[in-house]
């Protein structure tokens, strides 16, 4: 059985080496320095740019979390979102009961619009926001990776 609940101080060492094995696969996530857990709590989890975080818990295993937070090049009104789940084992439907809970909590706070920026390579981030009702924004051209590649960042947008 799938639970959703707010992320908890306890879970930031989990959902590290959650994220950080996304990280090391490579090819979706514009992250390619591992977190360790105080700094994924500090950026993502539970620190002050953070409007929410929500964990997919089952069987007492996290398998994924979405963060909401704020970014400098958005307007206070738009938070910005990210979607980690676990490699090899994600159950269906995770990514929707996560946005769900983000979604209700994103009204509350009384945000206009919620921004995802996705790897113009990463097929999968980009068809899992655009069946979650994200219409594309914007194109930042070009960024390159740490080893110079150049990627294409997609900017979607959800109108709240």
């Amino acid at each position: 059985m799938l639970t959703i609940r707010p992320v908890a101080q306890a879970d930031a060492a989990e959902l590290a080496d959650l994220l950080n094995a996304i990280i090391a696969r490579g090819g979706t996530t514009a992250f390619e320095t591992p977190f360790t857990p105080e700094r994924l709590a500090h950026a993502y989890l539970t620190g002050p740019s953070v409007h929410c975080c929500f964990v997919a818990e089952a069987d007492v295993r996290l398998e994924g979390f979405q963060t909401l937070g704020t970014q400098p090049f958005l307007p206070a009104s738009i938070g910005d979102i990210a979607t980690f789940t676990r490699l090899g084992g994600t159950q269906r439907g995770v990514g929707t009961a996560l946005f769900a809970a983000t979604c209700a909590r994103a009204r509350e706070l009384g945000l206009t619009a919620i921004n995802a920026t996705i790897r113009g390579d990463n097929t999968g981030g980009l068809a899992y926001y655009s069946r979650m009702g994200f219409i594309d924004h914007e194109v930042v051209p070009g960024v390159p990776l740490k080893d110079g590649t150049p990627v294409d960042r997609i900017r979607k947008r959800f109108q709240l």
